[in-house]
């Protein structure tokens, strides 16, 4: 499935070294935002991509929800984090 949905982020170095990536998805259907927290800085172009790799993964997980046993199969992913606008 392809994403159309359009994606800005800004950067902010925290104390311990690490980088908040702070992310918009511009969707005139379902705008949201989120962080993501990576170990080192990256280019534009790759965080970018990261964070599509995760959404993507993000739905797949959610269209295998069972509906009699609604847990995620998978672990939470504490570096990754979606609310919705």
């Amino acid at each position: 499935m392809e994403t159309t949905e359009k994606i800005s982020i800004t950067t902010k170095t925290l104390s311990s070294g690490n980088c908040q990536v702070k992310f918009f998805i511009e969707d005139e259907r379902k705008p949201q935002y989120g962080y993501l927290l990576m170990t080192e800085a990256k280019p534009v172009g790759d965080i970018i991509e990261e964070i599509k790799s995760r959404l993507e993964r993000r739905r797949e997980e959610m269209m295998n929800l069972n509906p009699f046993f609604p847990l995620p199969p998978v672990e939470e992913d504490h570096k990754f984090y979606l609310f919705s606008a």
